[in-house]
């Protein structure tokens, strides 16, 4: 096992600065499907899991997840660090279990769910636009 190089400080201090809202990969979907003409609320507070975008009028919600915060299964950047392993997999297996269970609310209440994975938006956000935006037309 490798040790920390940062502080506890440091690294909490960095930690700190991760977002839960307001994403690069996000905010670039988010753009993207304005430009294709859709309009959304932003994490409604009042949904099981507070979506990251709300598209009432076709009856989707839309989590735009980290790959290494819920764990994309077989991609590069779901990594576990090698400070404090059951830490971090306990961590892991709580964010999973809560998105099955916000996801499982969600459909119970009518929604349609929609995941889609920083890396997929980081690699080609255009081909990600396409998908949603195919996905919504077809059942709007």
């Amino acid at each position: 096992m490798m040790a920390d190089t940062l502080s506890r400080e440091r690294r909490s201090w960095n930690m700190s600065r991760i977002r839960g809202a307001d994403t690069q990969p996000e905010l670039a979907l988010r753009s993207l499907l304005h430009r294709k003409g859709f309009r959304f609320r932003l994490h409604k507070n009042s949904l099981p899991g507070k979506p990251d975008i709300v598209l009432a009028k076709y009856g989707t919600v839309i989590f735009v997840h980290g790959c290494f915060w819920h764990r994309h299964e077989n991609c590069k950047n779901t990594t576990t660090p090698s400070t404090r392993p059951e830490f971090w997999r306990a961590k892991f297996e709580g964010n999973v279990r809560r998105d099955a269970m916000n996801e499982k609310r969600l459909r119970a209440e009518g929604w349609r769910v929609l995941t889609v994975w920083e890396c997929d938006i980081e690699r080609n956000p255009e081909k990600v636009a396409k998908t949603v935006s195919g996905y919504l037309r077809r059942s709007g």
